[in-house]
């Protein structure tokens, strides 16, 4: 294993820098938004990407592919980047290296990864918390946080071992410290909607809705229901 070799997010001389995955295929667009919306999207995006933001577990990896898929454009997920630049898992990572090793690798992966635009683009839940990155996306991106409760992630991750910072003795605890400190900071983003108990389109059809008004001169958009119950699984 090449954990240990450079650092995370830094490419080897001569090494070709991995491409973000284009997973558009496995989502067929379906009769909401109309076509000419999400070209106008395309269009005000310019070279920008759609970086979603939350907590673990609060979708932005499913909704980012599906979302992705609509406005036809490339889909990367920054832990999967992460991972392919250490040569490690991120519990991998944080067991040899310690959470700030992977932090400041984080951050240089995304700021690699905002350069690659336009796209849609998944991160971690702790890298919205560093002021440098929240720059970056602020100048590269339009951010969209996807806001889901503790019940609801708990009930997402409690059965995955990929965690790192849930392996604690009172992991639903950890959860609500985590809540509590990074919602003041996800509260930052340009755009907020609600992760909650509705099919996977109807939040990618409100990231649509929301990033068009924002983009495309309609105003402010429109409000979130109110109830935070997480996204169907």
């Amino acid at each position: 294993m090449a954990g240990g070799q450079g650092s995370i997010g830094d490419r080897t001389c001569g090494q070709q820098p991995q491409q973000p995955s284009q997973d558009m295929s496995e989502v067929t667009a379906p009769a909401g938004a109309s076509p000419s919306q999400e070209a106008e999207i395309r269009a005000a995006l310019g070279t920008r990407l759609v970086v979603l933001v939350g907590m673990m577990g609060a979708g932005k990896s499913t909704i980012g592919r599906r979302l992705a898929a609509r406005l036809h454009l490339p889909f990367v997920d920054a832990d999967n980047e992460i991972e392919a630049a250490a040569g490690m898992t991120i519990p991998e990572i944080f067991e040899v290296h310690g959470e700030p090793h992977f932090r400041d690798g984080e951050a240089r992966v995304i700021a690699r990864l905002l350069e690659s635009g336009p796209g849609v683009l998944a991160t971690g839940g702790g890298s919205f918390m560093r002021e440098e990155t929240r720059r970056r996306i602020g100048d590269k991106a339009v951010s969209i946080w996807l806001k889901a409760d503790a019940e609801i992630i708990m009930r997402r991750v409690r059965r995955r071992a990929d965690r790192p910072l849930l392996q604690t003795a009172d992991p639903a605890a950890t959860v609500g410290r985590l809540i509590n400190e990074r919602e003041p900071i996800y509260g930052f983003a340009d755009l907020t909607i609600a992760s909650r108990d509705v099919p996977h389109e109807k939040i990618v059809e409100e990231c649509i809705e929301a990033l068009h008004a924002r983009l495309c001169g309609e105003g402010v958009p429109p409000a979130q229901p109110s109830g935070i119950m997480g996204i169907v699984q």
